[in-house]
């Protein structure tokens, strides 16, 4: 168990935590007609999407499945999410790689080609910015995939570093993907995705990518990762074929359609943070356990897989041992809490061997 400060890790799995009692739940706000929109507002219309606001932009919240039978579903079978609002950048120049590792931790030089990692920006304090995925592509540039809510400041952050290495001489610029982003989850949305690709993705390992003819659609490229603990893949897919894709993968019975109500309970099951909830601009890696991490709870909902109620939050660390019982306030009412390993429900990502 990593210490920082005198606090460490918390996994929490209280009883009697009622829903959204974890902290901020922005996915449960309505927005004005000013809110951003994915390429795909009018189907999730069409679909009967109920459209939230989330980070500035429209986002369906759940389609005709409940949330509780949209989560179990993407466990057992496979769901659909538009992850479009999240800002997807490419970095080009022969000083990519110098340009990024002066923003993130991690060791960018050292990625394979086509390989990518979980990273984060950074203040000079240590506090988390953003955290982000940096995959070293075959094409020669690097793709950065990063959160919604943290779009402009990330995209100021990596201008702003990128003039400054510019004007000392170095070589790197930077291009806003225009793609749409898809995220195929579920036990059997690869063997969905198998049927309409010729690459074999038995030999595309947990964090690898490349860019392949799906079902029809070129250019696209598929990065074997997700936010749900399930094996799965993120689409990137010119925007001008997104619906056409979106239908062709629907044609399958396997693949429903689910929003941000279960990709939050999903997450947290699988004891991935949440930017803005478990994780910010205060908390550092190490306090995150991305070295997760208070004396409050940051997340927490009933586990549709478990039956029972889950949490994640900080305690100091004289109160983080495993098996440790707490108590933690609820809507002002005391409810007994067990400190457990994380995650919830094990995860299922797909490493070669």
């Amino acid at each position: 168990m990593l210490r920082a400060g005198g606090r460490t890790a918390l996994r929490v799995r209280p009883r009697g935590l009622e829903p959204g009692a974890g902290g901020r739940r922005r996915c449960c706000s309505s927005g004005p007609d000013s809110l951003k929109q994915t390429p795909l507002h009018a189907f999730h219309q069409q679909q009967g999407g109920r459209m939230v606001n989330f980070a500035g932009w429209s986002m369906p919240v759940q389609y005709a499945l409940s949330h509780l039978e949209s989560h179990l579903h993407t466990r057992r079978h496979c769901s659909l999410f538009d992850v479009s609002h999240m800002l997807q950048t490419k970095v080009f120049g022969r000083d990519r790689v110098k340009f990024m590792e002066s923003l993130v931790v991690g060791d960018i030089a050292e990625l394979k080609p086509d390989q990518g990692t979980l990273s984060l920006f950074t203040n000079e304090e240590g506090g988390i910015l953003d955290d982000l995925i940096v995959t070293s592509t075959s094409e020669q540039h690097l793709y950065v995939v990063s959160n919604a809510g943290c779009r402009d400041k990330d995209w100021v952050l990596m201008q702003g570093r990128a003039e400054e290495l510019r004007a000392a001489g170095s070589d790197v610029h930077l291009e806003v993907s225009e793609n749409a982003l898809l995220a195929l989850q579920g036990p059997s949305a690869v063997r969905v995705l198998q049927t309409g690709v010729s690459d074999d993705l038995a030999k595309l390992s947990f964090m690898s990518s490349v860019v392949m003819v799906v079902f029809g659609v070129p250019g696209c490229r598929v990065t074997r990762c997700g936010y749900t603990g399930e094996d799965g893949v993120e689409i990137s897919v010119p925007v001008g074929r997104v619906v056409e894709l979106v239908e062709l993968l629907l044609r399958d019975p396997q693949v429903q359609l689910a929003g941000l109500a279960a990709r939050d309970s999903l997450r947290l099951e699988a004891g991935l943070c949440l930017y803005g909830n478990d994780i910010d601009e205060t908390t550092t890696p190490v306090e995150a356990a991305l070295v997760w991490t208070l004396g409050k709870v940051t997340s927490g909902c009933p586990s549709p897989c478990l039956k029972k109620n889950v949490a994640m939050g900080y305690v100091e660390g004289e109160q983080s041992r495993v098996g440790t019982v707490l108590a933690v306030e609820v809507r002002k009412k005391s409810c007994p809490a067990l400190v457990t390993r994380m995650p919830f429900v094990p995860t299922r990502y797909h490493m070669l061997k």
